[in-house]
């Protein structure tokens, strides 16, 4: 890294290389995937609608090139972004070895669970009760406890929030890099530089498997893909801090700019508790399915998921600096408007349909 740079001039170089880098790994990635056979192969599972074989490359894809972009442009520097590296590598390693064998929720979830607890082993969590804002008279061990359960509520939530929305070609990785847009803008804005670019690898690699994963898919990203891309997104979420904002006014940031993987997952999991169902089994029940299902048809679905979680991501940019009096009440409309759209989401007729036709409408 030149230090005579512009944190701007960084920027684009890191997105640059992180573009550059994950075209390099996906084609190695699809040859290595095809190679040992780590292939998707049409209605193996009931929720499996693609047309063809499909190489399962993304995820290693994914990885590779944030390591190696994160290593040319020096943002390893930082050591929460080297701590964020460190912690990846189990939710990594238990995605790719579900992408060959598919294991159970479980174990997935140890995966998970070693990466949170390495992660805050290594200092980096959620600082909410230990903040000087908080005002519950708590002692400082039960304060550092209740931040560490946050940390791995948040970070295991959204690890499997992206899992979750990974219904679609181009569906999570469009929405991972709209999110990774938003903190690169937002950690540009804070003057956290080294997470600027370490954002703008996320976007830029991001943009290269969009070129692979957009329908026809070329290659899927995976469970190692979703969840990595979702980890890394968690963590990143929680090292942003804003200048100059109080916490009462920025806490619920990360939540707007990761809506709607959050949305989908929790209306997956209301919708099957409701029906006595499992709610870690795939289907065919995602946000994405039932918008398609309204009318929207499949690639609209996507277009207007990823158009949502770019207005979000403007709203929680506007309202960061307003009063804590206002944000907070912008948010608790958001969360309205949310409950009203699950509501019409999961009603009976939808869900009949759900079940008695093919959502992948054209």
């Amino acid at each position: 890294m030149i230090p005579e740079l512009s944190p701007t001039v960084r920027l684009f170089i890191s997105l640059l290389v992180a573009l550059v880098t994950t075209f390099a790994f996906a084609v190695i990635g699809l040859k290595l995937a095809s190679r040992y056979k780590l292939i998707d192969f049409p209605d193996s599972k009931p929720h499996k609608k693609h047309d063809r074989p499909t190489p399962i490359a993304g995820g290693i894809t994914l990885y590779a090139a944030i390591l190696l972009a994160g290593l040319l442009t020096g943002t390893f520097e930082s050591w929460d972004i080297r701590a964020t590296v460190l912690a990846s590598i189990p939710v990594f390693l238990f995605g790719l070895w579900d992408d060959f064998s598919d294991l159970g929720i479980l174990t997935k979830l140890i995966g998970q669970l070693a990466s949170a607890y390495i992660l805050i082993r290594l200092g980096v969590s959620i600082k909410v009760f230990e903040s000087p804002d908080m005002f519950l008279p708590l002692a400082d061990n039960m304060r550092i406890l209740l931040d560490w359960f946050v940390s791995i509520v948040w970070i295991v939530g959204i690890t499997n929030a992206f899992n979750f929305v990974d219904s679609k070609d181009g569906l999570a990785v469009g929405l991972g890099g709209i999110s990774a847009a938003f903190f690169m803008l937002m950690t540009l804005d804070s003057g956290q530089y080294l997470l600027t670019q370490h954002s703008a690898i996320i976007l830029g690699v991001c943009i290269g498997l969009f070129f692979f994963n957009s329908p026809p898919a070329l290659l899927f990203i995976g469970d190692s893909g979703s969840q990595t891309l979702g980890f890394f997104l968690a963590v990143l979420a929680i090292i942003y801090s804003p200048y100059g904002a109080s916490q009462l006014s920025s806490w619920f940031v990360p939540v707007l700019i990761l809506g709607i993987p959050i949305f989908d997952m929790v209306l997956v999991v209301i919708s099957r508790f409701r029906r006595n169902q499992p709610f870690y089994k795939a289907g065919l029940d995602h946000m994405y399915h039932r918008l398609s299902l309204i009318g929207l048809g499949s690639r609209r679905a996507v277009l207007a998921m990823h158009l949502i979680a770019l207005s979000l991501g403007c709203l929680a940019f506007i309202i960061l600096n307003t009063q804590p009096a206002i944000a907070n009440s912008v948010f608790f409309l958001l969360l309205i408007v949310g409950f009203f759209m699950l509501a019409y989401l999961d009603n009976k007729a939808l869900w009949t349909k759900l079940n008695g036709a093919d959502p992948e409408l054209p």
